[in-house]
């Protein structure tokens, strides 16, 4: 599949913002799928299955944290990428979001090859995301890349998309200290702006439900996996 083959799902309550987006997206050759509340956003994604889903986050009916909590919830959005739509800067909504399984965010106002290049990006990690098929193990702890799956003990652990991906690119390389830098260009992303708050956030989720024995902090550098 292209990129131009993919599905976009837009949801925002502004018919302007939807009509700018879909206009230029549609230009690309996307097939572009929209709605305006997050109720009428989650039937239409559970039939298309879209591979991209841009969401403003203040909307009626079913903000837009709860309809991507909601999207992840139904195990059918795994590969799809997930990114909030959004004004708002301040570090407690992103933290919000990437609790419950965002990718991304896509600060508006923004200009149309802005979003298109951010669109492209986005499709191109959704895309590597499917191309993982990838188990390893660690004692007690098995990672599946495959699947967004980890299971400790016997027992399947729940993990939001982005402790996922924070714990996956550690464990990539047992032994190996991974900058703060790197770590948010590698599960963040060039373009989003993060403080090393949400790192440190993520990494005290990891342990607290995997135990604090393998994810090591290296002081004034970053984090890095021992495989015990």
């Amino acid at each position: 599949m292209t990129n131009t083959d993919a599905k976009i799902l837009l949801v925002d309550d502004e018919e302007d913002i939807l009509e700018f987006m879909s206009y230029n997206l549609r230009k690309e050759g996307y097939e572009v799928f929209t709605a305006s509340n997050g109720k009428d956003a989650l039937v239409i994604a559970n039939k298309e299955i879209p591979q991209l889903i841009i969401l403003d986050i203040m909307m009626p009916e079913m903000d837009g944290i709860e309809t991507c909590r909601q999207l992840r919830d139904t195990g059918k959005f795994e590969n799809s990428c997930i990114a909030f739509l959004t004004a708002r800067t301040e570090e407690y909504s992103q933290l919000a979001g990437f609790d419950v399984g965002a990718d991304d965010y896509i600060l508006k106002p923004i200009k149309p090859r802005l979003l298109v290049s951010r669109v492209k990006a986005l499709l191109r990690r959704s895309s590597h995301a499917e191309e993982k098929v990838e188990t390893q193990k660690f004692g007690s702890i098995e990672i599946n890349r495959e699947k967004y799956t980890v299971i400790k003990n016997g027992n399947e652990i729940s993990l939001p998309r982005k402790e996922f991906e924070l714990l996956s690119l550690l464990a990539s390389k047992p032994g190996k200290v991974f900058t703060r830098e790197s770590i948010l260009t590698n599960v963040w992303g060039d373009d989003i702006v993060v403080g090393d708050r949400t790192i440190d956030v993520h990494v005290r989720k990891i342990r607290e439900k995997l135990g604090d024995e393998n994810i090591r902090t290296i002081k004034g550098v970053g984090y890095k996996f021992d495989a015990l």
